[in-house]
Parts: C-alpha cells; sequence; structure tokens
C-alpha cells in the first residue's frame, strides 16, 4: 500500500495496512540539540531514526507534516498553489535597540522579536519564536482597499500549468497532496491584528463579514483554478489556530455565524470536485469547535493538543467516524521520556489500535526539551504500535 493509499484509507475509517508513520519532527532549535546528542551533521534525521529502531525500511515521504504548521504554499514535485499576497511588502528592519529588532515583515505588520531571530523565523515555522506585534496592516477601509489588490487568484504562476500528460501523471502519484489555505479567522488576524480582530468582531461586524466574504471567494477561485488544470488533492487544509487552552478564541456562537458559512462552501465545493477530505488545524482546546466542523462537512482536525486538555479518546467515543484525528501524543510525555511515552502511548491506544481514524504524532512541533535518545525511544514505541517493527 502507498503512503497516499495509507493516509487516505487511514482518515476515512477504511482498513489501511497499517497507520501511517509520523513521528513529528524536530524544530530548528530541536535539530541543533540532536546534531550535539550524535545525530550525524550528514545525516536526514528521519532516516536516521528509522535505522535506529530497526525499520524494515523508511517509509515513502510522510504524508502530514513533520512539524506542527503546514507550508503557506501548497506543494509536491509537479504541482503547486501559492494563497498568499502579490507582491508582498517589503522585508526590512526599521529599528534594533536592546537587544531587539522592530521589523516590517512581508505581510506588512510592524512587530518585535528577539535579535538573534532572523526574517526566515517571521516567514516559516521554523522554531517557537516569541514576538511582539506594534502595528497590523489593516486598521481602515482605506487599508482594506489597499490589500485586496495583493490578492489577486489570476496573479502569473500562483498555480501551475500542467499539460494533459502532466496532469495524468501528477493525479497517478503515490504521495498524498493537500491543498492548504488560510482560514478566515487565520487571515484576518493576520490582517488585523488578533486584537484587533476581536473587538472589530463587536464593533464593526460588517467590516468583518466584508473581508470574509472576500477571503471565501478568493479561496473559492483558486480552488476552481486547480480544478481546471484537471488536478484533485486528497484534502483541503485549512490553518485556523482559533482555541486557547480551555476555549475557543470566539465563542461558538460567534464561529457559526461568521465562520461556518465560509467552512461549508469551501468543504461543498472541493467535495462536489472529488476531493475526499477536509481537514481543520487548530491548536488549543477545539471540544466546542469539533460539532461545528463536523457540521461544515469537515472530516478531519490536528494536531489535538495534550496541553489543551483535548480528550481524543473521548472524541472518538463522541464523534465517532464523522471525524478523524491528527497528532495528539502530548509533546511534554515525549521529553520526559521512558514509562511517560510508555503511559501516554498506553492513553491512546484505545484509538490508535482500532487501525483507522487516527494518524498518531506529536502534538505540535517537536521542542528542544525532547532529547534525541528520549525522541529515538518515543519513536520505537510507536512503530510497534503503528505496525511497522
Amino acid at each position: 500500500m502507498t503512503d497516499r493509499e495509507r493516509t487516505l484509507r487511514t482518515l476515512t475509517y477504511t482498513n489501511p495496512d497499517r497507520l501511517p508513520f509520523v513521528p513529528g519532527g524536530p524544530r530548528k532549535s530541536t535539530l541543533e540539540r540532536w546534531r550535539a546528542e550524535g545525530l550525524p551533521d550528514d545525516a536526514p534525521w528521519f532516516e536516521y531514526v528509522c535505522e535506529k529502531i530497526g525499520m524494515p525500511r523508511v517509509p515513502d515521504t510522510p504524508s502530514v507534516p513533520q512539524t506542527s504548521h503546514v507550508p503557506r504554499t501548497s506543494h509536491v514535485p509537479g504541482f503547486s498553489a501559492d494563497l498568499r499576497m502579490r507582491p508582498q511588502f517589503e522585508e526590512k528592519i526599521l529599528e534594533h535597540r536592546n537587544g531587539h529588532y522592530i521589523i516590517q515583515d512581508w505581510m506588512g505588520s510592524i512587530l518585535e522579536i528577539d535579535d538573534k531571530y532572523d526574517y526566515t523565523y517571521i516567514r516559516n515555522a521554523i522554531d517557537f519564536v516569541t514576538r511582539r506585534w506594534i502595528k497590523c496592516p489593516v486598521t481602515t477601509p482605506d487599508d482594506w482597499r489597499e490589500m485586496k489588490r495583493r490578492y489577486d487568484p489570476a496573479a502569473p504562476g500562483r498555480v501551475t500549468e500542467l499539460t494533459r500528460a502532466e496532469t495524468e501523471s501528477f493525479n497517478a502519484r503515490e504521495t498524498f497532496y493537500a491543498l492548504h489555505v488560510n482560514g478566515p479567522f487565520w487571515q484576518l488576524r493576520e490582517w488585523m491584528g488578533f486584537e484587533g480582530l476581536c473587538a472589530a468582531f463587536i464593533e464593526q461586524p460588517d467590516f468583518v463579514a466584508d473581508m470574509i466574504e472576500f477571503w471565501r471567494c478568493y479561496v473559492l477561485r483558486i480552488m476552481q483554478i486547480v480544478f481546471e488544470r484537471g488536478v484533485v488533492p486528497d484534502c483541503v487544509h485549512i490553518s485556523e489556530d482559533m482555541a486557547y487552552k480551555a476555549h475557543s478564541m470566539i465563542s461558538p456562537a460567534m464561529t457559526r455565524e461568521f465562520l461556518l458559512p465560509t467552512y461549508r462552501a469551501w468543504s461543498s465545493y472541493a467535495k462536489a470536485n472529488g476531493v475526499p477530505l477536509i481537514d481543520m488545524d487548530s491548536d488549543g482546546y477545539v471540544a466546542e469547535l469539533i460539532p461545528i466542523w463536523i457540521e461544515a462537512g469537515i472530516s478531519v482536525c490536528d494536531p489535538i493538543e495534550a496541553a489543551a486538555h483535548n480528550d481524543i479518546v473521548l472524541y472518538s467515543k463522541t464523534y465517532g467516524d464523522r471525524m478523524a484525528y491528527r497528532g495528539g501524543i502530548d509533546k511534554r510525555a515525549i521529553a520526559a521520556g521512558g514509562r511517560a511515552i510508555e503511559d501516554e502511548l498506553q492513553r491512546l491506544a484505545p484509538v490508535i489500535d482500532r487501525a483507522g481514524g487516527f494518524i498518531p504524532s506529536c502534538d505540535h512541533g517537536v521542542p528542544n526539551d525532547v532529547s534525541l535518545t528520549n525522541f529515538v525511544y518515543y519513536a520505537k514505541l510507536l512503530a510497534g504500535h503503528t505496525g511497522w517493527i
């Protein structure tokens, strides 16, 4: 069974031969620690781990991202779709003082970061980086009119053009392909900032609704272009971090009013064009959001953070095969090592052992308090639970 087939069968509850082996991947500082602890400088960490734990062979490229957040572009060899703004803002340092940079990032925000980091940490989820937002790019209707001009779905190079033969070859792929999009809450937060957006939901609901409607239509047009190219993704993956440790960032009622119509529109359109999976990515406590996602046609969610009191065993009992899950393994247990890892996998055994509906993985990017020794031990136990050794 190919990696693609195995992933699809797992997430649709249709009897995979075994679960995909996706332990989760290190952030930059974690990888630096592992290099210092014995991972050879020239060795890919995933292949090294597989060799150490006695995998019979290195599996196909894992379908699920090995860090907690997906890239901002959807790319596998032969095809890509890029929904980011064009043109982007100039990245530049505005000020350097007291060990911190004040910068303008590519999205137009002004923010402060420690000067041990550079722009690459802002562009991608390279590591865990604390930052302070000073000003966001959209605060007025004039800002919004200017911002919209950066999102032309027909911009050259946004979606790869394919010949018929290339399309046929791509659709016969053995690797899993997800079309990654920012959800409306995530995207509006990038434009307005978290505090600005939350205030706007109350004080400027029509303004928020206009931005959401724009984003709904923009993403639908990108999907249409992808489908017109003849490409059928295996999944539409929605990045939508919108939960704290105990509650969602906006109420379920507000989620239903403002966001559900967009989720439902994307899900319905994707499924009508043959996409089997819609996957929602949100950190934090998602119990009060899962029913809304199911209503929207979403059938997978991740990363199911244990520290946010998510109980994947309870969710599984409650929702059955209406929702599948990725992630779920407490990163704190991996860091603790030994018996803590054993207990954590035993906690999840009822969901793992049914061999469907769950791809177990670290519930976020693997942090730098996880030693190489503990990660290898965890990976070996996980490989056993998922049927690889």
